[in-house]
């Protein structure tokens, strides 16, 4: 009997050494792990605040951006965070080294504070993104206030 509890204390006591030396095991070859595509897409600036503009004017402006890599970057896709922003691009890719222009119209239709976001996809899984933000105000109903006498003036002419 004395010698069953000696071997199960034993047991008790290596098993979890084992246990142990297994969850400390080492890693002798390299790690399998893909470098990361570098960033080869520079913008110039990635917002861009049109301050007042009035309502039902559409306002644009265009992004700079460059290509720093050694091979060809092409524009997967420009998208916009709502139906009324617009970007435009070239669907050529552009060369090491060049650049080119993304183009976004705002058509500030709502009145109020804007803040709206293009996201360029580029390099097949690659993202970055221009802000663009204003306030629109409403614009009066005519360019100039009414002016009475005109009014008297074409009454008394005819």
């Amino acid at each position: 009997m004395q010698t069953m509890k000696k071997a199960i204390m034993l047991i008790s006591f290596i098993i979890p050494l084992i246990m142990i030396g297994k969850g400390q095991s080492v890693n002798a070859g390299p790690a399998n792990i893909t470098p990361a595509k570098p960033d080869v897409l520079i913008l110039k600036e990635n917002s861009h605040n049109f301050g007042k503009i009035p309502q039902g004017r559409p306002a644009t402006y265009t992004f700079e951006i460059a290509n720093t890599g050694t091979e060809a970057l092409r524009l997967d896709n420009v998208q916009a965070s709502c139906g009324c922003t617009t970007p435009e691009w070239s669907r050529e890719p552009i060369a090491p080294g060049a650049t080119a222009n993304i183009r976004v119209g705002y058509n500030a239709h709502a009145e109020g504070a804007f803040t709206k976001a293009v996201t360029i996809f580029y390099n097949s899984g690659q993202t970055k993104t221009l802000t663009i933000t204003g306030e629109v105000y409403k614009s009066p109903v005519s360019s100039a206030p009414e002016n009475s006498t005109v009014q008297f003036l074409k009454q008394t002419n005819q």
